[in-house]
Parts: structure tokens; C-alpha cells; sequence
């Protein structure tokens, strides 16, 4: 999950106001520095991670699900943050959330959305790297337990890749829905979102719905859907969508290389175990 940098505009749907005055430019145009952001403590970074960490072992039962869960996080959101750094967003930085997750958050806004969909995109692909030490773990070790830590890893890198704000799906989808109508951006942010969050309240991970909840409200409140900067070209958007189906591809073809083992060898036995962890066929 990725996180613009401090200044706020206003939606695409919003009503446009009237400025009495020309802005100050350092603050409002893309890519323009603004105040520092200060970072999360060593010691609070520290203390968040645990209590993630703790918050993971407890439910899942397993301390190796809890530890691919925080490297997969930490990993995921590096990502984030080179792609920040390579666009001139940084010096980025990681955030830990306690009982949530995590977020990078740069210096300041992309220049284009363009920029900004290969950031977001960046999680997911990168964070996938995370997988290998646990495949390798399995080979070397023989422990299927190791392959359940893999998928755990490709999973949070999918989920993700909904379209739901604030998950990295909503930012590199929604410049190119808006290139359609930004009232269709709207739309479908809201309706995935409602969806995402009812399924968090089915399978009883109400922390996740109830954050994903107030998320959703903030954003429509703020209309900050996607980075300031240039918008979208059509070449543009279609290399969005084809980027974001080859990373939704990527993260579902590993999530599946590590459930297949644990179900049987078989296709139908690894989507049975993954959609009894993601809360379906209850």
C-alpha cells in the first residue's frame, strides 16, 4: 500500500472552487517539495511490528505464517519505496501499522500518473520476492509449512491489487477509468470498495473491514483518488491495465506454485485451501 506525499488537492468529481488568489506553487503542483515528512520512530516502528507480528501469530496460529506475513509486508512496501525514489517522490519511507499492516509514503506527489500507477504497482511485483527464501526453506527443510508461509506472501500481494481504496489497485486502476468518466472512477471505487469491506465483515476480519471502511470515507471526502501531474495518455492506460493483469497473474501464479503441493498436487485442492483462508465456501 502506497501513500501520496502531504499535500491534498481535491477529487475530479469535486465541484471546482474558485481560488481568490494563486496558490503557493511549492505546496500545490506536482512533484513540488513539501514539509518533510519526519519518518515513523525507530522504537515505535519497533513496537508496531511486534504487535503485527503478535496480532498474526494469535490468529493464524503458526509463528511462521506471522513472520512470511511481516516480511512479505516489509518487502512489499520497499517496492513502494525504490519506485518512489526512482520518480523523484523520496526520500520514501515505511510506515507499520499495528494490527493493519504497512505503507510507504513519499516526499511529494508524482509528476504524472503514469508515474504514479508504476509505483503502485510496484508493491505487488516486487513484494513477490519475498517468496523465494520460503521455497527454498520447503526444498531444503521438506516442511510444507514453508509453502504456507509463500502463499501467505503472494496473497497479501493480490489482495492488494483490489481495487479498493487505499490498496494499490485503486491507484493504478482508477487514472484509467477516469480517462472514461471520473464519475465511473467514483463508482467503481466505491462499489469495490463496499464489496471488499463486506467480505472482511463475512469472514470475520472486521479490524481489516473497519479500516478499509473509514479508508473508503476518507477518500470520498478528500476525492484524493490517484497523484497531481499529467494525466493518463491512451497508451498510457492501456500499458496500466496490461501491467496490472500481469502482476495480478504473477501473484496468483505463486500463491498457486505454493498451495498446490499443500493441496494434494492438484488444482482444485489448492483453490479449496485458498479460498477457506480468504473466508469463501463457509
Amino acid at each position: 500500500m502506497s501513500g501520496d506525499g502531504p499535500p491534498v488537492r481535491r477529487g475530479p468529481w469535486d465541484v471546482p472552487a474558485t481560488p481568490a488568489s494563486p496558490p503557493p506553487a511549492a505546496t500545490t503542483r506536482a512533484g513540488a517539495v513539501a514539509p518533510a515528512v519526519a519518518g515513523q520512530s525507530l522504537v515505535w516502528a519497533l513496537v508496531s511490528t511486534a504487535l503485527l507480528g503478535a496480532f498474526l501469530w494469535y490468529f493464524s496460529g503458526s509463528w511462521v505464517v506471522a513472520v512470511a506475513a511481516i516480511w512479505g509486508l516489509l518487502v512489499h512496501e520497499y517496492g513502494h519505496v525504490l519506485a518512489m525514489n526512482r520518480y523523484g517522490m523520496g526520500p520514501a519511507k515505511i510506515y507499520i501499522i499495528p494490527f493493519l499492516g504497512g505503507m510507504a509514503r513519499g516526499q511529494r506527489l508524482a509528476t504524472s500518473e503514469w508515474d504514479g500507477v508504476k509505483v503502485s504497482l510496484a508493491g505487488p511485483t516486487f513484494g513477490l520476492l519475498a517468496a523465494i527464501p520460503f521455497f527454498v526453506l520447503f526444498l531444503v527443510l521438506g516442511d510444507r509449512i514453508w509453502l504456507l508461509g509463500a502463499a501467505v506472501i503472494a496473497a497479501i500481494n493480490l489482495v492488494n491489487l483490489a481495487p479498493a481504496p487505499p490498496l494499490d489497485g485503486s491507484r493504478a486502476l482508477g487514472p484509467v477509468l477516469a480517462r472514461i468518466h471520473p464519475m465511473v472512477e467514483k463508482g467503481a471505487m466505491i462499489a469495490m470498495g463496499a464489496l471488499v469491506v463486506l467480505w472482511g465483515i463475512s469472514n470475520g476480519s472486521y479490524i481489516f473491514a473497519g479500516f478499509l471502511a473509514l479508508a473508503l470515507f476518507g477518500h470520498l471526502r478528500r476525492g484524493v483518488w490517484r497523484p497531481e501531474g499529467r494525466p493518463l495518455t491512451a497508451t498510457e492506460s492501456g500499458y496500466s491495465v496490461g501491467l496490472f493483469l500481469l502482476a495480478a497473474v504473477a501473484c496468483a501464479g505463486v500463491g498457486l506454485a505454493a498451495l498446490i503441493p499443500l493441496g494434494d498436487g492438484t488444482l482444485s485442492g489448492a483453490l479449496t485451501i485458498a479460498g477457506s483462508y480468504l473466508g469463501f465456501g463457509r
